[in-house]
C-alpha cells in the first residue's frame, strides 16, 4: 500500500493537519504493533511537516527511552524531569520551547535545534512515552501544533492499547 503524506505548500497549518489526519487513521487502523506504528507515524510526519527531527520516547525501567525516529542520531535515554522530553513527562503535558537555549536543562543532542515541541503519550492516566520533535528555526511551534499533534498521539494510543 503506497501512501503519500506530501501536504500542498500553499495551505495554512491547521489545514495540513486536519489532512493529515484524516490520512493517518488509515494508515494506523488495526494495526497494534507499537514500533510498526510509531515508525510509519515519523516517516509520515516527516514527509508531511519536513520536520527537523521526530521521534518517540518509550517509557522503560523508569526512564524514557530513544524509539523509532526520523532525523540525526539522538540521546539514548532520559531521565523523568530532564530536558524538555522529562519535562513533558513529569508535568504530563505537552512542552512547547521556542528557544531551546532558553530552556533550563535542555538536553542538546543536535547543536542544530532550536526550538522544540514534546507531547506525553497519555493511557490510563499514566505516560506511556512522549512524541518529539525538533525545529532548526526558532519558535516554530505554537498552539496549533499542540492542538493537532495531541490528536495525533491520542489517536495512536487509542489505537494501540
Amino acid at each position: 500500500m503506497e501512501k503519500s503524506f506530501k501536504q500542498e505548500k500553499n495551505i495554512g497549518k491547521e489545514e495540513k493537519y486536519i489532512h493529515f489526519i484524516e490520512q493517518f487513521s488509515y494508515l494506523i487502523e488495526g494495526e497494534k504493533n507499537i514500533i510498526s506504528v510509531l515508525a510509519n507515524t515519523t516517516a509520515a510526519l516527516k514527509e508531511a511537516f519536513d520536520f527537523f527531527w521526530i521521534g518517540f520516547y518509550l517509557i522503560d525501567n523508569g526512564e524514557l527511552v530513544l524509539g523509532p525516529f526520523q532525523g540525526s542520531v539522538a540521546c539514548y535515554r532520559i531521565k523523568k524531569g530532564r530536558g524538555v522530553c522529562g519535562t513533558a513527562w513529569s508535568e504530563e503535558r505537552t512542552q512547547i520551547v521556542a528557544d531551546v537555549d532558553k530552556f533550563p536543562g535542555h538536553i542538546a543532542c543536535s547543536s542544530l535545534s532550536r526550538s522544540e515541541i514534546v507531547v506525553p503519550m497519555m493511557h490510563n492516566a499514566n505516560v506511556v512515552g512522549v512524541l518529539d520533535i525538533d525545529s532548526d528555526k526558532l519558535d516554530t511551534f505554537d498552539e496549533t501544533d499542540r492542538i493537532y499533534l495531541e490528536k495525533i498521539v491520542n489517536l495512536i494510543v487509542k489505537n494501540l492499547y
